[in-house]
């Protein structure tokens, strides 16, 4: 790996789209009605990454991708989606990474590995312990 490099946290998220059913206060004698469908409206999931450089302003990337229960339409993100998004960030960094992520399955599966030791010469991982939210600054967001 290079000196130099950027430090970068990974991390997911998904939201279903239906609201939640909830109580709310009103003024007296008007009880609020929170108008819920009843059928599922899809999620959306994102991923994203913060950078950080030594003398640099800390940036972050994302991508989101909807799901609406389309025929053919992925339901989330998967290693396909992860790749895309670190062969951009290096492109638009210009320089090598050291990634830092959870051991989500998608960052374990046997593509996404080849991927990594495939790009060695800008891509150097570590992968967090298991249940270690405190090392990693994404977690909360």
């Amino acid at each position: 790996m290079a000196c130099g490099g950027w430090v970068v946290f990974e991390d997911e998220a998904g939201q279903p789209l239906t609201p939640p059913r909830a109580r709310s206060w009103g003024r007296k004698g008007c009880t609020p009605v929170v108008r819920v469908r009843g059928r599922d409206s899809g999620r959306v999931s994102m991923a994203g990454l913060t950078y950080y450089k030594a003398g640099r302003r800390s940036r972050m990337f994302y991508a989101v991708r909807e799901y609406r229960g389309r025929k053919g339409e992925p339901k989330g993100k998967g290693w396909r989606d992860l790749r895309v998004l670190l062969v951009r960030a290096h492109t638009q960094l210009g320089g090598a990474i050291v990634l830092m992520w959870d051991n989500l399955r998608m960052h374990l599966v046997e593509p996404m590995r080849q991927f990594i030791a495939d790009h060695a010469d800008w891509l150097t991982v570590f992968q967090l312990p298991s249940h270690s939210p405190d090392l990693n600054p994404q977690e909360g967001v």
